[in-house]
Formats: structure tokens, C-alpha cells, sequence
């Protein structure tokens, strides 16, 4: 017990380093990806024809090519054609399209959710499309969609730990390095799923609480 001790004393500081490259990740694929989202829902919405079809191929593409395939095309595809983007950049851009793909379609939900009776009364007050969409439709969108992109915002985070295979020093990368220092690999990845699910859980939880509190007032 005393070695366990000993151990978790020694993992613990480098393994809390690894999940805040993680949740760093998490943030920035975030803060990238849902502005793309936002653009291509309202793309797929749009009532010129080619405008709509190139989004939703986008969507489509985003949504059916595997995380970690993106990834390997980011770090080791764009060498290639002569792009050399740095690892945490590369994981970066790959996570922030796939966040762009899935959410477009949270998003899209919603903005179709919004009662079209206060679409046509900010019309019918003279609002031009665009500040209709920026007043109404955006607002009201995002509110309803949020519990399910707060979800896909864990998946995320979970989704990070792919970002080990393109040399990431998140959560996993130094967990699996550490492991192979002490041999301890089953209590070396139960300690990272313990730390995956202490940031999980909650926001979980969180999630619930706010897809609750939104259903009262839709």
C-alpha cells in the first residue's frame, strides 16, 4: 500500500500537467469550433441552393470522417503538400473541425426550433433578415441548443486523449509514458480514468441540470 502511496505521489503532479494541456486542447477546439458551427448551420439553412449544398457536404464530411483520422491527416497528411503544422496546432484544428461538424447540427436544431410566430412578428416590425437571424433566430437557437452542445463539449475533452497518437503531451501521452517508466500500467490508467471523470462527471452533471432548467422555459 505504501508503494501505491508513494507512487500516486510521484504520477499525480505530471499527470495533472497532462490534463491541463488536455482541458487546454478542450478550450481551444472549443473556441474555434463553434463559430464554424454557427456558420455552417445557418449555411445549411440558407435559401441559396449551392450556399446550402457546400455546408452540408461540410457537415457531412466533418461528421463521417473518424477523429483520429483527422488527426493523422492534419499532422501527417499536410506535410505532404508541404504544410508542417505543430502537434498541439494540428490536434487542435482537427478536433475544432469535428467540434464545427457535430455542433452545426445541434445548432441547426435549434435555430429550426424557434417559433416561426416571433420570426414573422420581427419581420412584420421591419427587421431586415440579418438582424432578425442577430436578434431572434441566434439568441433563441443557441439557448435551445445548449444542453446538447454542452454535452458534445465532454465528448471532447474525452476526445483529446486521441491527440496522444500525433505526440500531444495531454493526459494519456504522459500516462502511458509513465507507465511504461514503472510498469504500473493498470494503476497508472486508473488514475487517468479517475482524473478524466472528475472533469466528466460533473460537467455531466451540469449539462442535466441546464437541459432541465431550459425545458422550463421553452
Amino acid at each position: 500500500m505504501t508503494g501505491f502511496l508513494e507512487l500516486f505521489g510521484q504520477s499525480l503532479p505530471s499527470l495533472l500537467g497532462g490534463l491541463r494541456v488536455s482541458a487546454l486542447l478542450t478550450l481551444v477546439a472549443l473556441l474555434f469550433g463553434l463559430p464554424i458551427a454557427t456558420v455552417l448551420a445557418f449555411a445549411a439553412r440558407a435559401k441559396v441552393a449551392p450556399i446550402r449544398v457546400v455546408a452540408v457536404v461540410v457537415i457531412e464530411i466533418g461528421r463521417g470522417i473518424p477523429a483520429l483520422v483527422l488527426l493523422y491527416f492534419m499532422y501527417f497528411g499536410l506535410p505532404d503538400a508541404g504544410l508542417t503544422l505543430p502537434a498541439f496546432l494540428s490536434a487542435a484544428v482537427a478536433l475544432a473541425f469535428m467540434v464545427g461538424a457535430y455542433c452545426a447540427e445541434y445548432l441547426r436544431g435549434g435555430f429550426s426550433a424557434v417559433p416561426q410566430g416571433e420570426i414573422e412578428g420581427a419581420q412584420a416590425l421591419g427587421m431586415s433578415d440579418f438582424d432578425t437571424m442577430r436578434y431572434v433566430i441566434l439568441p433563441q437557437g443557441w439557448r435551445i441548443a445548449l444542453p446538447g452542445l454542452m454535452g458534445f463539449a465532454i465528448l471532447t475533452f474525452q476526445s483529446t486523449s486521441l491527440a496522444y497518437n500525433v505526440t500531444v503531451r495531454e493526459l494519456m501521452s504522459i500516462t502511458y509514458s509513465a507507465a511504461s517508466q514503472n510498469f504500473q500500467h493498470l494503476f497508472m490508467f486508473l488514475m487517468a480514468g479517475l482524473l478524466y471523470a472528475i472533469v466528466s462527471i460533473p460537467a455531466s452533471w451540469l449539462s442535466v441540470l441546464v437541459e432541465k432548467r431550459m425545458a422550463k422555459h421553452l
